[in-house]
């Protein structure tokens, strides 16, 4: 057990070490405005790098990606009907599509899922 103890702290102190020196020899020091500035042909930018975001479009990503996740959820329900008996599977699942369809409505109420122009 002592050992154990030992190595353990051996492995952290190794590490921190290690992140660290890593930390310090990382860091630059001269920063150039040529150099952190967008390319354009030699110009200087004529309109800001970075653009305006559409919330519309990172909400309909982010609806998509729980459902795709609750989606994948669903695929284990193929191997339990295998072991289960058929009154337990149907009542497991169609709970859990009745979540999902009450989300997507609630998604749908909400106005989410309507793409504004």
């Amino acid at each position: 057990m002592f050992m154990m103890i030992i190595n353990s702290l051996m492995i952290i102190v190794i590490s921190s070490f290690m992140m660290i020196i890593s930390s310090v020899l990382s860091k630059k020091t001269f920063i150039d405005r040529e150099k952190s500035s967008p390319f354009e042909c030699g110009f200087d930018p004529k309109s800001s790098p970075r653009l305006p975001f559409s919330l519309q479009f990172f909400l309909i990503a982010l609806v998509f990606l729980i459902f795709d996740v609750e989606i994948a959820l669903l695929i284990p329900l193929i191997s339990i009907l295998k072991i289960s008996k058929i009154y337990w599977f149907w009542s497991i699942a169609s709970f859990f599509i009745t979540i999902l369809l009450l989300g997507l409505f609630h998604e749908w109420n909400q106005g989410a899922l309507e793409w504004t122009y």
